[in-house]
Parts: C-alpha cells; structure tokens; sequence
C-alpha cells in the first residue's frame, strides 16, 4: 500500500484505497489527481515525493468525498500548493460538512461527523483560473457526484475517479455510491468511448480497456432498478425499502451505510419516477413508493 507505481515517462500513481495520480511537470514538479483520505494519506504521499525529490506544486480534485480530499489540508500546509476544484465540489471542498449534511438531509449527528464522510476544509481554485496546468485536459464525469471530473494527464494517461467500481468491489457490497443515475449511465456510455493508452479508475485496477468495467457497472445498475420493482409491486415507504435492500444483498446497516446506500436508493427512485416507472403518493401521512 502507498506504493508508487509508474505508467508512463510522465505518470504515476499512489496505490492507495483510492488510487492518487502522480504527474510530472519536469525533472523537479509534480501535480497530484486527488490526495487520499485523510491527514496520515497527505503525509505517506508527502514522504513519498519527497524521496524522488518532486516539488509539489498543486493537487487537482476529481470530486469532493472525503477519500478523494481527506490529504488536501496537511499536503496544502506543508507545501502551499494550489488545490484545483470545480463547480458543486469546490464549495464542499472548502465546506466539508456539506457532505455529511447533504447524505443525511439534516445536520448530521457526530456518528457521522467522521473523516470517512467530513474530510478537513481546504482552500481551492476553480480550474478555469489562469493557474490551472494546461497540460491536463478535464473530462466531466457526473453521476457518482455533483460535478465529477477525471483528467487526461501530460502523456495521454486518464484518471477516471469514481465513474467505476471493480467488480470484485460490485460483488461484495453490491451498491456503489451513485447521486445521478441517469448521468451515472451517461458516463459510463462516455467513458466507453474514451480513447486512450492508459486508464486509471481510482476504485478498480488499471487498464487499457474499459468495455469490461463498464458493462458491469451498467448491468448492476439495471439489476438494482429491476430489484426496486420488485420489492415496489406493493406500496412501500422508503425505509421499508432500504430494509429490503439491505436484506436481499446480505448488507449490515450501520450508522454510516445508512446514509450512503439510502442517498443512492433514493437517487435510483428519482431516476424511476421520472421516467414513469414507479409512481410516489401519500397515505395516512406516509410517503409511498409503488411500481407502475
């Protein structure tokens, strides 16, 4: 873990929980894709460009969960290096308690005011300020957050964030993380598309071809929808629902499963019910989901 491994003359990556992009500017000057999740992340990554002797001159955010962001203020302290965020996830960059917030619909409760979920604020740039290295090309990749983006590196490499899970990953937890459905499925179609020598999903292995890794994202997402149906044909509440979820794919609610998983479900019910799929109505002062 926390090894450095290169992918080209100009770029590497961090092999971490969720992989940290490494690109050369020279001999001398790096730029970092994401930054890990927390304080002991920024330091591991600090050590680490420290022994090649890299000055870090700036970090660019894909997208602002706390894994992505969580090294932000340590590597910014210790270096002074600029943070590059864009859109909705520059303002949770530099407000983390929006995430939490936003997960729970409420202000969350201290069992959810964690690293895990409420990364330490950093100050950001937005990418259109004259700063931003031009050599990195940005690539939208909505749908697993508000205003995702991947980079295509100096040398053609592309990091691609969280716009896919292994598949290893899909089997054991069966529902990744998903804030738009109907963008999250945009993205994949996208990211098919893609050319590219080289790519770098931060939550899957790399590789050359991402036909693989996307079809079975896609296809769990249709097996999730279909199983929404199912457990719809009679009315149910939202919880009755979570509950269902959590039992047909043997998952253990917890605190912070709770609010990542019910975000996602809830975002899967959006997506149905605008395209007439499930219809939402009130009884007894209930909210009520049921399949058309």
């Amino acid at each position: 873990m926390y090894e450095l491994i290169r992918l080209s003359e100009r770029s590497y990556y961090i092999n971490c929980p969720a992989k940290i992009g490494v690109c050369l500017q020279d001999e001398q000057n790096v730029y970092l894709i994401d930054s890990g999740n927390d304080k002991d992340a920024g330091r591991k990554v600090r050590q680490i460009l420290e022994k090649q002797g890299w000055k870090l001159l700036g970090i660019l955010n894909t997208h602002s969960n706390a894994d992505h962001i969580g090294g932000n203020r340590y590597l910014q302290s210790q270096t002074g290096c600029r943070i590059f965020a864009g859109g909705i996830e520059a303002a949770f960059t530099e407000h983390p308690i929006l995430e939490p917030s936003f997960l729970y619909g409420g202000y969350p409760f201290k069992e959810l005011r964690h690293k895990f979920l409420m990364a330490k604020e950093s100050c950001v740039t937005d990418f259109s300020h004259e700063s931003f290295p031009g050599e990195f090309e940005p690539i939208s990749l909505p749908g697993h957050f508000f205003d995702m983006t991947g980079f295509r590196g100096p040398d053609g490499v592309l990091f691609l964030a969280d716009c896919v899970s292994s598949k290893e990953t899909l089997e054991k937890y069966a529902i990744s993380f998903i804030y738009d459905v109907g963008a999250y499925l945009n993205t994949l179609d996208m990211v098919e598309r893609l050319e590219g020598e080289i790519f770098v999903p931060a939550h899957a292995e790399v590789t050359k071809d991402m036909t693989e890794l996307t079809a079975c994202n896609r296809d769990k997402v249709y097996e999730i929808a279909q199983k929404l149906r199912v457990i719809c044909r009679e009315p149910m509440s939202f919880e009755g629902i979570l509950q269902q979820i959590f039992c047909q794919y043997g998952l253990a609610m917890n605190f912070e499963q709770h609010v990542l998983v019910g975000s996602t479900i809830r975002s899967y019910l959006s997506w149905m019910k605008d395209k007439g799929e499930l219809g939402a109505f009130f009884e007894d002062n209930m909210f009520l989901w049921q399949t058309l």
